[in-house]
């Protein structure tokens, strides 16, 4: 299941960094490789909900690891700034799904 939601992350990555270059979906490549994209996402999520990974958990992996990742490839790549309270909000994401993740029933409970 976590095979499943890798594939969610990287695949809504992949449509987000393409919707800002589709130029409000005016250039074909990158509209389509949106739609793709999260499209994929979202059958690649729900595969990981179906074989028993935690509603919450999931999607705030996902959520958590798409914000991350977009904010990272932005500054790194996309000329977008990054400050150090982004860099910190980013982290508060990522410490309050490992707070859903750890503070969860045990599982087979």
């Amino acid at each position: 299941m976590w095979f499943w939601l890798a594939g969610a992350i990287a695949a809504e990555v992949m449509g987000t960094v393409a919707l800002r270059f589709s130029e409000g979906f005016t250039r074909l490549v990158p509209s389509i490789v949106v739609a793709l994209g999260y499209g994929f996402a979202f059958y690649a999520l729900s595969q990981a909900l179906a074989r028993g990974m935690v509603l919450g958990v999931a999607y705030g992996v996902w959520a958590a690891a798409g914000v991350a990742l977009i904010a990272l490839i932005g500054a790194a790549f996309l000329g977008e700034g990054l400050t150090w309270v982004q860099v910190g909000g980013i982290g508060l994401v990522i410490a309050g799904v490992l707070a859903l993740e750890l503070g969860g029933a045990p599982h087979g409970a």
